[in-house]
């Protein structure tokens, strides 16, 4: 037995990387997912792969920010599959340089389609998942939020912002409904080497990530998948309302470590000293 036989999940932006990987986690251990994502032939392979595995999915092409969209992806899953007991809120949109910007160089356009997506469609995932949960006697829920959020950056402004909101809005949520057993968390990813990561970053900028990294590598998407299975599960029936960071220790030491400065020790091996913005999370 799986740690979610008979429960059923909502993961959004589950077409490709993290949120693919954490679908394929928990349907592995019983769960049936309803497979979310902008790129219908994305979440389409996703079920097929997790069928592939004597899995139970359902893929639905839809826009988190659509508040329609959102109402009818969770009657959806309580028409199929009798219920939500988990949601993945892990769909975010990232424009990078040089349309996400300084603040005084910002698109505002930009900013309101990040906070639509990101912050707003959070919201509405969270809205139609509570009364479900309720219904069932409570559920579990892990907004992905991002490094980007707990730190400040000469860019990504607004992805930053509409982090560090969601942030505060899974503070919120576990404050508001512990009381009828919902449980939620948020994860903070750091260098996670998604296929669309990968896509948009050369050589030096991975170079300037890693420096700043404790681990010898990068994160992978399995990686934030088995803590977000963990975070879902009753194994963390007693954590609600926290950001758990995953991000390889980048944001754990000194500015010294990268520098190879007065520490005493050796700088880690590929250490340079590049200075380039570039996103994590």
């Amino acid at each position: 037995m799986g740690r979610f036989e008979g429960k059923v999940a909502v993961v959004t932006g589950a077409g490709a990387g993290i949120g693919k990987a954490c679908a394929l986690a928990i349907a592995r251990e019983g769960c049936r997912v309803v497979v979310a994502d902008i790129d219908g032939s994305a979440a389409i392979a996703c079920t097929a792969q997790i069928a592939s595995e004597a899995g139970h999915a359902l893929a639905l092409a839809m826009d988190i920010a659509d508040a329609q969209a959102v109402a009818a992806l969770f009657e959806t899953a309580e028409r199929q599959f009798g219920g939500v007991d988990l949601l993945v809120n892990n769909a975010s949109a990232m424009h990078l340089t040089p349309r996400d910007r300084a603040i005084l160089d910002l698109d505002l356009t930009v900013w309101d389609q990040t906070m639509a997506t990101n912050l707003r469609g959070t919201l509405l995932c969270c809205r139609e998942a509570i009364p479900r949960m309720i219904a069932r006697g409570g559920g579990a829920i892990v907004n992905m939020s991002s490094c980007q959020g707990l730190s400040g950056d000469t860019a990504l402004t607004s992805y930053a912002a509409s982090k560090a909101a969601m942030n505060m809005l899974s503070g919120s949520l576990a404050t508001q409904y512990g009381h009828v057993q919902i449980r939620c968390n948020a994860v903070a990813p750091g260098l996670i080497m998604t296929e669309r990561l990968l896509a948009k970053l050369d050589e030096r900028m991975q170079r300037h990530l890693r420096r700043h990294q404790l681990l010898p590598r990068v994160g992978r998407p399995e990686d934030v998948a088995a803590l977000v299975a963990f975070l879902l599960s009753d194994d963390a029936a007693f954590i609600t309302g926290q950001v758990v960071c995953i991000d390889g220790g980048m944001l754990a030491h000194v500015p010294t470590y990268a520098d190879g400065g007065n520490s005493g020790g050796a700088r880690p091996a590929g250490h340079t000293a590049d200075a380039v913005t570039v996103p994590r999370g």
